[in-house]
């Protein structure tokens, strides 16, 4: 479950309809009725909270967002580094797993995993620019 005030349009969920999840931007949110509207394919529809869930920030995800791996790795390779123009995001996996982001001048150093919707804020937040 997601959270509403965690969600900004544009960013990416697992809406459930029919006990099947299934990927898509949100388009708008109705704080007053508790609802976002999600992009399943081709047809939009309203979902509870309940019903969203947040999509794991993995390699297969920041490839799709445009994301390029890195040249460098570090520690015996147990960090991972994937580039979009000055932006940076650092994957530290292993017994303190955090998510580094970096761009220009800011630095975010973040326990635990990120998740996609979570990235695409904190990159708006950073770049001021929606990462699709």
């Amino acid at each position: 479950m997601i959270h509403l005030h965690d969600l900004k349009t544009g960013d990416l969920v697992l809406a459930k309809f029919e006990e099947q999840l299934s990927e898509g931007p949100v388009l708008q949110i109705d704080r007053e009725l508790g609802q976002a509207c999600v992009l399943v394919g081709e047809q939009e529809n309203w979902y509870e909270p309940a019903d969203l869930f947040p999509i794991p920030l993995t390699v297969e995800q920041l490839l799709k967002l445009k994301f390029k791996k890195a040249e460098e790795t570090t520690i015996n390779g147990a960090a991972e580094t994937y580039v979009r123009g000055p932006f940076s995001v650092t994957l530290q996996n292993g017994s303190d797993p955090h998510t580094i982001l970096h761009y220009r001048d800011e630095t975010r150093n973040i326990a635990g995993h990120l998740m996609v919707h979570q990235l695409q804020n904190h990159y708006h937040g950073m770049t001021l620019i929606h990462l699709e």
